[in-house]
């Protein structure tokens, strides 16, 4: 039986004794109902994960680290999600998704055809908000890194800032290529770092497309049937990982 997950941003190491922050002890006592001398899984989101003790004091709560399991549950490459914002919760459902099947960044994308429109302290809450929810998921999965949320921007001030072994993959149902032939076109250039445009309600613009194609993107058709935003990035992600075998 697997024991619960809580994510502690703290250095951690075997046989040490920390305290937790008052949220999370508030969370194992008064939410989750944990038993003092509960055992639970702590991880830091620097690899590998801690089993620990739990002993209450009050409402202070300690973990007493027994032992380190350096397990990973991460995908061979990194595989970003550089993703058009969406309206109403779609994001939420496609930073949780993607944490779940291995994404290791979300660039959300302040496309041409966005609905939504961030700015100031409404940016600000949502992305801590996609981050909290990023933190739970792997809290969830198991996995025992985070998904980096990254800050909101344009289509151009990504492609002049990509790192340069970073392959962008444009999804678009009109390309020339499909989806088996861009990804050996891909795997051929051994860039460990894949970037997976996925285009809002609206699609991408003309003016987007030809700035993607110009930065390197292989531009790719996903089967016969245009998906919604919401379920691009996690189709791929799939069908990568099926195509690419990738078991973890």
């Amino acid at each position: 039986m697997s024991l619960p997950r809580f994510y502690f941003e703290h250095d951690l190491t075997a046989q040490q004794t920390v305290t937790l922050t008052k949220e999370l002890a508030h969370y194992m006592q008064r939410v989750l109902r944990l038993a003092d001398q509960s055992l639970v899984t702590l991880f830091n989101g620097k690899g590998g994960e801690y089993q620990a003790i739990l002993q209450y004091d009050g409402k202070t709560v300690q973990a007493h680290i027994q032992s380190f399991n350096a397990i990973e549950r991460e995908l061979p490459w990194r595989l970003s999600v550089a993703q058009g914002l969406a309206t109403g919760d779609k994001m939420d459902w496609i930073c949780e998704k993607s944490v779940e099947m291995g994404a290791t960044e979300l660039l959300p994308i302040a496309a041409k055809h966005s609905t939504l429109k961030l700015a100031g302290d409404r940016l600000e809450k949502r992305l801590q908000h996609w981050q909290r929810i990023a933190q739970a998921a792997s809290e969830q999965c198991g996995r025992n890194r985070l998904l980096r949320v990254h800050p909101v921007q344009t289509l151009a001030e990504l492609t002049e800032q990509l790192e340069p072994q970073s392959q962008l993959l444009f999804c678009d149902p009109d390309a020339e290529l499909d989806f088996p032939e861009a990804l050996s076109q891909a795997a051929r250039l051994n860039q460990h770092h894949w970037i997976l445009l996925i285009g809002p309600e609206g699609g991408w613009s003309e003016e987007e497309k030809k700035m993607a194609l110009n930065a390197g993107a292989i531009s790719m058709r996903f089967g016969a049937r245009v998906l919604r935003t919401e379920t691009a990035a996690i189709a791929l992600i799939g069908a990568i990982r099926g195509q690419l075998g990738w078991i973890n």
